[in-house]
C-alpha cells in the first residue's frame, strides 16, 4: 500500500495541510485563512480554537483531495508533521481543552514595556547569554507574564495546575492528541525567552525573574520524533504526530542546509535569514539572534538569525502607495531596462530598521536623485534595497561565526524574481540558489516527520529530492560592488534616528 506524510503549516494568517508522497511530491494542498483581531493599537490576537478548527478543516480537505478516507488514513498516512508561526502564545484549560483567553500573536507590542524594563533593570545581557535573544515583546515569555498580571484569577489557576501554556505547536499537538501530550520542540522553546539554549532546559532564573510557574510549560523534545498519536474521537483516525518545528527553522531544514555555514533567506513581506552554525552557538557581536536550528537524534544544532522588516513589501509600496507600477512583476521589467539605479538609493525603513541596525526610529529615505532619475531607476533602487539589507545581515553572520558562506539558498514569493536574485548574488559575492520546490517550510516539517517513522531513511535521502531551479553567479566587478555598498551604508546613516525626538 502506498503511504504518505501529512504536514501542517500553521502560519500567521492561514493554515495549510499538504500530503506528500515517497518522492516528496505534493499530492494535495489545502489552505484556509483565519481571523486577525486588533483590539487596541499595537495589539494583535488570534482565536486559538478557530486556528484548530481551521487546521482540522484543511486536514480533512487535503486527505479528501489525495483520495484518502478517514477509515484508510491510519494505514495510508505514515505520520503527521507540524510547522508553525513562532512566539505566539496560547493558554488553555487542561480539563476542557478550551483557550482561557485570546492568543497573543508574535506581532503584538502590548508587552514592550515589560521588555524595556528588563533592559533598564540590567537583565538584558543575562537574557541574551542564556537564550540568545534580545529582550523584546516579540518573544513568548513577556506575553505569559502580561497575562498572569492582567487576567484576574489566571495565576491562581496556573499554580493549581488547571491551565497550560504553549506556542502554537504545543496547542495543536495537545488538541490533536486529545490532551495526551503537552510538548514543544527545541526550536519553538528557543523563541520563548525562557529557555536556556546551552543547558537545554527551562531557565529557572528567568522563570523566577518573570514570575512564571514552570508547571504550565510543555516538555521540550526533539523536532523529529513520535510524541503521540492523533485521537480517533478528535480526528477520526490514529496516526503518529512525529515532528514540530518553528517555521523559519523548518525552511532551513527543508532547504537542506544541514552543514555549518549553509544559509537560507525567505523573501516574503520581510526577509528571514538563518545560517546553520552546527554544534556551536555564536553570541552575535552584530545584534543578530542566536537560536536553535533543530533538535534531532538527541542533539541540537544552532543558527544565527537576522530579521528584515521590508522585503517584498518594498515592491508593494511602489505599487500601492507611489502607483508607479500596477503589478509587482512590472518592477522587474522596468528595473531590467537600466544598468543600475543611476545613483538613487532607497532605504525602506518605513517601520524602522531591523537586523543588524535595530533602529525603531529610522525612517524611509530616497536619496541620490538627479534630473535624470526615472521610475525605472527607482524600481531598480527598490530591488537593490532588498538585496543590500540581506547582504548586511549575512556579512554580520560571517563576521560572528568566522564562516564564509559559499551559497545562499532562497525561497519565498520574491525569490521568483530573476533580476533580484542576480542583484543579490552580485552584492553578496556568492552564489544564490533557488530550488524547484520553494515550499520549503512545510517540506521541512514533512521531512522531519518522515525521518521519525522511517518513511525516509536519512538526510542523504532527503537531499536527493532537493533540486535547484536556477543558480545565480556573481557578475559584478569588485570595485563596483564596494562603491555600491559604501553608498548604501552612507544612506542608512542618513535614515537612522530620523523620528527620534
Amino acid at each position: 500500500m502506498q503511504q504518505f506524510i501529512l504536514a501542517l503549516d500553521e502560519g500567521t494568517t492561514s493554515c495549510r495541510a499538504v500530503v506528500f508522497d515517497k518522492r516528496c511530491k505534493m499530492v494535495a494542498v489545502e489552505q484556509k485563512e483565519f481571523t486577525q483581531f486588533y483590539p487596541k493599537p499595537g495589539w494583535v490576537e488570534h482565536d486559538a480554537q478557530e486556528i484548530f478548527d481551521t487546521q482540522m478543516a484543511t486536514i480533512n480537505a487535503a486527505l479528501q483531495k489525495a483520495g484518502i478516507s478517514k477509515a484508510d488514513a491510519g494505514q495510508k498516512v505514515a505520520a503527521l508533521g507540524i510547522t508553525n508561526q513562532r512566539e505566539t502564545l496560547v493558554m488553555w484549560d487542561r480539563q476542557t481543552g478550551k483557550p482561557v483567553c485570546p492568543a497573543i500573536v508574535w506581532q503584538c507590542r502590548r508587552t514592550a514595556q515589560i521588555a524595556d524594563d528588563l533592559v533598564t533593570q540590567g537583565y538584558g545581557e543575562k537574557i541574551r547569554a542564556a537564550t540568545g535573544l534580545i529582550p523584546d515583546a516579540y518573544f513568548t515569555g513577556t506575553k505569559i507574564k502580561w497575562l498572569l498580571e492582567n487576567l484576574p484569577g489566571l495565576r491562581a489557576r496556573c499554580e493549581a495546575g488547571e491551565v497550560l501554556a504553549g506556542t502554537i505547536d504545543s496547542w495543536l499537538i495537545w488538541k490533536l492528541s486529545g490532551g495526551k501530550a503537552h510538548v514543544t520542540d527545541y526550536t519553538n522553546a528557543s523563541r520563548t525567552m525562557l529557555f536556556n539554549i546551552h543547558a537545554l532546559e527551562w531557565d529557572k532564573e528567568l522563570l523566577h525573574l518573570l514570575n512564571i510557574p514552570q508547571k504550565i510549560l510543555p516538555r521540550v523534545v526533539d523536532s523529529s520524533g513520535v510524541y503521540a498519536t492523533t485521537d480517533k474521537d478528535v480526528c477520526g483516525f490514529e496516526i503518529p504526530i512525529a515532528s514540530a518545528i518553528g517555521d523559519q527553522q523548518s525552511a532551513l531544514f527543508g532547504q537542506g542546509c544541514f552543514k555549518p555555514g549553509e544559509a537560507k533567506n525567505t523573501y516574503g513581506t520581510g526577509c528571514f535569514l538563518l545560517m546553520n552554525t552546527g554544534s556551536k552557538a555564536y553570541l552575535s557581536k552584530n545584534k543578530l539572534l542566536t537560536t536553535i536550528a533543530i533538535g534531532l537524534n538527541g542533539k541540537v544544532e544552532y543558527a544565527l538569525e537576522g530579521s528584515i522588516f521590508m522585503g517584498g513589501a518594498v515592491v508593494k509600496w511602489l505599487r500601492d502607495e507611489l502607483n508607479i507600477i500596477s503589478a509587482s512583476k512590472e518592477c522587474d521589467g522596468l528595473a531590467a531596462t537600466v544598468p543600475d539605479s543611476n545613483g538613487a538609493i532607497l532605504v525602506p525603513a518605513f517601520t524602522g530598521l531591523g537586523a543588524p541596525y535595530w533602529d525603531p526610529y529610522a525612517r524611509g529615505i530616497l536619496v541620490g536623485l538627479t534630473r535624470g532619475t526615472n521610475k525605472a531607476h527607482i524600481c531598480r533602487a527598490a530591488l537593490d534595497a532588498i538585496a543590500f539589507q540581506v547582504t548586511d545581515s549575512l556579512k554580520c553572520m560571517e563576521d560572528d561565526s568566522g564562516i564564509k558562506i559559499s551559497a545562499l539558498k532562497v525561497d519565498g514569493g520574491a525569490s521568483a524574481s530573476n533580476i533580484l536574485m542576480q542583484i543579490q548574488a552580485d552584492y553578496l559575492n556568492a552564489k544564490v540558489i533557488r530550488p524547484q520546490n520553494t515550499e520549503t517550510t512545510v517540506t521541512g516539517a514533512a521531512f522531519l516527520a518522515g525521518l521519525a517513522v522511517g518513511f525516509w531513511e536519512s538526510k542523504e535521502e532527503i537531499l536527493s529530492f532537493w533540486k535547484a531551479d536556477r543558480e545565480f553567479v556573481p557578475a559584478m566587478e569588485e570595485a563596483d560592488r564596494a562603491r555600491a555598498i559604501a553608498a548604501w551604508k552612507k544612506a542608512v546613516v542618513r535614515a537612522q534616528k530620523w523620528a527620534d525626538d
